[in-house]
């Protein structure tokens, strides 16, 4: 079978004038700083977070694509629409040559930021970044057996075995194009995007100014400063006070008072990210269905949302998936309902009984739980407390330990753990197998060190859509697989998190994107 994929991409080539660029007298000026015979045009924001790598700023390393993404300085051959549709970006199409081989066409009218034209040699030498053994991501892409050149803009990945998701697995921000020519990845990145960079204080700001030759058209600012900010009270007075044009992710709270506000607009949209409990199922009693289900029904998370999340930044989770994730199987898989008395049920088929103090017990000992998370996003805390008081009501002796990221896999590794709360997206790529290999394939490294589960049908079941190219019959068995999950509970999903942001009233052209990712565009500007 060959599958064969034509985008129709207009090509541009585009050239600006150079503007003058010079410093401004103050940070909390208006959006816009006289120079000399014109008005340049800059946009102030602040994130809640950025590159936490040790001030790196190289797209191949850990997670660090993605902010530099959102900065609008990197980007990857294809990527997906504020609908979730996969578009060409990089690419202007691809073909599937046979079972293995896919081939990829390339934008011919493309440069790097330092004037380098982008090629199959800059493709060629970007991927392989990301392939090479030595980096902390390079297993995720353990399907492909070698990329490699078929004429100056046409390169051709060659993967193991049979791999359908392979054309979204480029979507990840650490599969961006990367200039050949770029001397230090950590602190000079070099991409092909509408911004440039111009300096980083790390953990503190991120300066960028437009790509005067952007290879997509007119860039609307001529820069922006971006603050990194955990916040949220200090994001808020910031976009309050007019210190920012954007605020991303503010007090939920003052939700209400900025939308009255006339000077901001306030705009929320769900995204790909599902917070979740994973579950030692290595450990009794928590290696018993029965269990896992039970303790999926003791858990209300309507109240979770509405106390948590003040009612505004998420909604109730049922399955893995989140709504905005086009091969999500909601419909058909039967949600966890609020339902201490079915709970009940459960813990006693289990043998978990409750004592005359109103308080359960297994073994004869109190049963307790530990739910252990980390501080990196705001609403896991307060989330965790209310999930203990949950479990409390229900007669388990349960407590919150909060730890960074490392304490906590390490604990998980070592299974030293009962709940762990985690925030995740779970379609980074637009495709479920991303999260379904990780998490439930036997051999996936979530499913094998954090959660101990296997299912053999389930297996199946991954391996067979993984290498299913008719989509149809992909959504079928991805279905078959939500469903099965779904019962097996081995991660209790809890709500869907819900990205907000406060804009100035004289901000145009901003666009929310599902995955997080996508957020500083050639489009953004002022009225």
């Amino acid at each position: 079978m060959v599958l064969m994929m034509k985008f129709n991409v207009q090509k541009t080539k585009i050239s600006f004038p150079a503007v003058a660029v010079i410093l401004i007298v103050a940070l909390l000026c208006s959006g816009c700083a006289e120079t000399e015979g014109t008005e340049e045009k800059v946009l102030r924001v602040v994130f809640n977070e950025g590159p936490d790598t040790g001030g790196s700023l190289d797209p191949a390393n850990g997670w660090t694509g993605w902010y530099v993404h959102q900065a609008g300085i990197y980007e990857t051959l294809f990527y997906y629409d504020a609908d979730m549709n996969l578009m060409p970006k990089l690419a202007t199409g691809y073909k599937q040559l046979n079972d293995t081989e896919w081939e990829i066409q390339l934008r011919e009218d493309v440069s790097f930021h330092d004037g380098t034209k982008m090629n199959a040699d800059a493709v060629l030498f970007s991927l392989n970044r990301v392939l090479d053994p030595t980096n902390s991501r390079s297993s995720e892409y353990s399907f492909i057996k070698e990329v490699r050149k078929n004429g100056e803009y046409t390169i051709v990945i060659e993967t193991n075995d049979v791999y359908a998701p392979l054309i979204a697995s480029l979507v990840d921000p650490i599969m961006s194009i990367v200039s050949p020519s770029i001397v230090d990845a950590d602190k000079e990145p070099i991409g092909t995007g509408p911004f440039k960079f111009v300096s980083f204080e790390p953990s503190t700001s991120l300066e960028i100014e437009k790509n005067p030759d952007y290879w997509g058209g007119d860039v609307k600012v001529d820069r922006i400063l971006i603050q990194y900010n955990k916040d949220s009270t200090a994001r808020t007075l910031m976009i309050k006070s007019g210190d920012v044009d954007i605020a991303r992710d503010p007090l939920q709270s003052d939700y209400s008072a900025l939308q009255a506000n006339p000077d901001i607009n306030v705009i929320s949209r769900e995204t790909l990210r599902t917070y979740f409990l994973f579950v030692n199922g290595g450990k009794a009693p928590f290696d018993d269905v029965r269990v896992r289900q039970a303790l999926s029904y003791a858990i209300n998370r309507q109240e979770i949302v509405d106390t948590a999340l003040e009612g505004v930044s998420g909604i109730p989770a049922t399955g893995i998936f989140t709504n905005t994730m086009p091969w999500n199987a909601k419909d058909q898989i039967e949600a966890y309902e609020y339902n201490p008395e079915k709970a009940l049920e459960l813990f006693e088929e289990a043998g978990i009984t409750k004592g005359t103090d109103g308080k359960l017990y297994y073994n004869g000992e109190p049963f307790t739980i530990e739910i252990q998370t980390y501080t990196k996003r705001a609403a896991l805390q307060p989330s965790a407390e209310i999930l203990a008081s949950q479990l409390e009501d229900i007669g388990i002796i349960s407590t919150v330990t909060i730890l960074d990221s490392s304490a906590l896999t390490a604990n998980a590794v070592a299974g030293t753990y009962d709940f762990s709360l985690a925030a995740w997206s779970t379609a980074p790529t637009g495709d479920p197998d991303y999260f379904l290999s990780l998490h439930y394939l036997s051999t996936g490294n979530y499913a094998a060190n954090w959660l101990r589960y296997s299912n053999p049908q389930v297996d199946e079941l991954i391996l067979e859509a993984r290498k299913e190219t008719d989509e149809e019959r992909r959504a079928e068995l991805y279905d078959e697989i939500q469903i099965q999950i779904q019962e097996d509970a081995a991660i209790l999903p809890v709500f869907y998190a819900n990205e907000i942001y406060a804009l100035s009233s004289d901000v145009e052209g901003f666009v929310m994107y599902p995955n997080e990712y996508t957020i500083i565009t050639k489009d953004i500007g002022f009225v």
